[in-house]
This record gives structure tokens, sequence and C-alpha cells, in this order.
């Protein structure tokens, strides 16, 4: 039997999914790293049928030793998000946006099974891990979500109650007034790594939060869907965009897996 390999090749991770005894199965490698890839589809699927899409895609299928498909990366998102939604049974009401927050973030309204693209930007996992070396000199993506559990936000960023001290703002109290903006009146005290690595995460998951609610208002739907390799293993980021879209009156969804969308929906698209 033929085994099937969808491929979704980032800046900086490459995802696979692939066919085994009719479950998909998920593999994770580094950008920098394309041979990994090839040496692994080579010695154990030797005869894959494979399918290729990311913005990886075209130096990747030049380096296999196999002939592979190609999907455009917005279609295969489609195809992967539409599969784990209707997998895990979620409901939506007049559509839903969905933000892919990989190393930057591309935002997408899907209605009936049909996506388009309504925006992008340049702030995600890139940003994470640069901001992070800037402010703590830490480079591994694990320590940086670990130590960042243990910081502490209200130290750094700006609150509107902060704001409005002694008196009821006119908005939730709760907003971020400003990123980082407690920094300018403690120069004599350098806030810890732990509570720098909070901040950042927070900065990029309210960042991506505000530019959905405002696609979701565009186009009249109260849900959005984050998925997205930024938010592997990353709870508080996921906890910050989680509270951060309720508190912003709209209703967050998060699949499981589904940073592997883009690899799912390349794996479908040989079975048409």
């Amino acid at each position: 039997m033929t085994i099937k390999i969808g491929i979704d090749a980032g800046g900086t991770l490459v995802k696979v999914a692939y066919l085994d005894k009719e479950e998909i199965q998920f593999q994770t490698f580094s950008s920098q790293r394309l041979d990994q890839v090839t040496n692994w589809i080579s010695t154990e699927f030797s005869e894959a049928e494979v399918c290729i899409t990311g913005g990886k895609s075209e130096l990747l299928s030049k380096q296999l030793q196999i002939s592979a498909q190609t999907i455009v990366e917005f279609e295969a998102t489609c195809k992967g998000v539409g599969y784990l939604a209707e997998k895990q049974r979620l409901t939506f009401n007049n559509g839903f946006i969905f933000a892919n927050v990989g190393t930057g973030t591309s935002i997408h309204y899907m209605k009936d099974g049909k996506q388009e693209r309504v925006g992008g930007i340049g702030v995600g996992g890139g940003t994470l891990l640069g901001l992070s070396y800037l402010v703590s000199g830490e480079t591994d993506y694990e320590k940086i979500i670990q130590f960042s559990l243990q910081g502490n936000r209200e130290k750094i960023d700006l609150k509107v109650k902060d704001i409005f001290e002694g008196a009821v703002p006119p908005i939730s109290g709760d907003l971020t007034a400003s990123n980082f903006g407690k920094l300018s009146g403690m120069m004599a005290e350098k806030p810890s790594d732990a509570d720098a690595l909070a901040s950042v995460i927070g900065l990029i998951g309210e960042t991506v939060v505000t530019i959905c609610i405002q696609v979701a208002e565009t186009y009249q739907t109260s849900d959005i869907l984050y998925i997205g390799s930024t938010l592997r293993s990353n709870s508080i980021l996921a906890g910050i965009m989680n509270s951060y879209t309720k508190l912003r009156g709209k209703q967050p969804f998060f699949l499981e897996n589904g940073e592997f969308s883009g690899a799912i929906g390349a794996l479908l698209s040989l079975d048409e």
C-alpha cells in the first residue's frame, strides 16, 4: 500500500501529516534542516505519494528524490481547517475568521467550505523568537515558554485601570493601554527576563486578537478560530488570546493539531 504524505514547509517548521493504518500521524522538522525531511521520507517511505505546500515547498520539492505534487498554501490550510473543525464538531455562526499564527500571521474568512484571505501581519512566532532574544538573550523556544510562565505582565504592561487610577474607566480596565508601557517609569529597575518574556507573548497575542476582532466586525461574525505553530505547547499565548478575545466580545476557538492544517490539507488533496 502506497503511503500518502502531506507536507507544510513553512518558514520556521516543516509540518508533516501522513496516513498510517487509516489514522493521520504527525511529524515536525526544523525548516533549517530540510535534509532531515528528505532523509526521513526516503528511509521510511521510499515509494510515498507526496503533496507539499508552504513557503519552502519549491525548495523541498527539489531536494526530494521522488516526484511530489504541490498545492497553494491558503487552499491547503482551508482544507485542513475544515477537516479538523468537522472532526472536532465545532459549529460557527455566519462563518468564522481564522488566524494562522506561524512565523507571521495570515488572517482568513471562511464560510461554507470556502476561504478568503483578508489580511495578515508580520507579528507571530518569528516576532516571539526575535523579541525574546532581544530582551533576554534566550533563543530556545521551549525555554522561552517555560520562563514566560513564571513572569508577571502586570509589572511591565500598562492597563487602562492604571491610567484611570481612582476613577471608573469608560472601557474595561483590564484592557492593555500600552504594552511595555510601565517601563518608562522604572528605569532604575530592570524587569526580570521572565516578566519581559511574558510581556512579549502578551504583545503578540493581543496584537493578533485585535486585528482579528476588527476583521470579524467587518464580516459580521462573532467566531474567531486560532491555529498555527506558534500556539504549539504555548499555553500562555493560547490563554492570552482566549481571554482577550472574550474580553473584546467575540468567541475564540482552538483546533487540536491546528498547526498541521496545511499539511492535512495537502494530504487530503492527494485523494482528489
